[in-house]
Parts: structure tokens; C-alpha cells; sequence
């Protein structure tokens, strides 16, 4: 298994809205049309305009795939739009892929 975590930082005003975005439309309608697993989404006790979420995937292959099917998703880009007729939402997002760790690596 693959995990990934994503931080999403929201552009100045924006945050409520990205996090609503995000659970109301990307978490509930795309990720599970392109198989793309939730694992958790958090924020900060205190309010510092950021989304950190985790999702888990079979391998890399099926991690990329999934990724570039949300991307290439025309109801998503047309949804993204829509919810932008203000300016865009995420300010900045930084990317990090985990692998699990084996027993041998942790007692070294």
C-alpha cells in the first residue's frame, strides 16, 4: 500500500469554502469515482487556513492512474470552475508519499 498526504493551504478568505468544496464535492462524489481512498481529513485546533488529508492507494501505478483520471475529469473541472467564480480557493498545496516502513528499518 501507498499513502499520501496532501496539505492544501486556502487563498486569503477562502478556507471554509475550500474545506466545503473539498468534503461536499471532491471526497464525496470523485474520489470514490476514481478510486482514490479517503483515510482521514483534518485541520488544525487552531484556525490557520489549512486541509490535511490522507488517502491510500494499492501501488503507485494505481495511484497515478487515479490522479490523472480526477484530473482529466471533465464534471470535476466544470465543478472547480464553478466553485472559483471568485478566485481560486487553494492558495498553495504541498504533496508527500508515504510507503510503509518494515520491521527491519524501525530496529535499525
Amino acid at each position: 500500500m501507498i499513502y499520501e498526504i496532501r496539505v492544501y493551504e486556502a487563498a486569503e478568505g477562502k478556507a471554509d469554502a475550500m474545506r466545503r468544496r473539498f468534503l461536499d464535492v471532491v471526497a464525496a462524489k470523485f474520489f470514490p469515482r476514481h478510486r482514490i481512498e479517503l483515510i482521514g481529513a483534518f485541520t488544525a485546533q487552531t484556525e490557520d487556513g489549512r486541509l490535511t488529508y490522507m488517502t491510500r492507494f494499492a501501488d503507485e501505478d494505481a495511484r497515478k492512474k487515479a490522479w490523472a483520471d480526477f484530473g482529466a475529469d471533465p464534471e470535476w473541472a466544470a465543478a472547480k470552475t464553478a466553485s472559483e467564480t471568485d478566485g481560486p480557493l487553494l492558495k498553495n498545496q504541498s504533496i508527500s508519499v508515504l510507503l510503509p516502513a518494515t520491521a527491519g528499518l524501525l530496529l535499525s
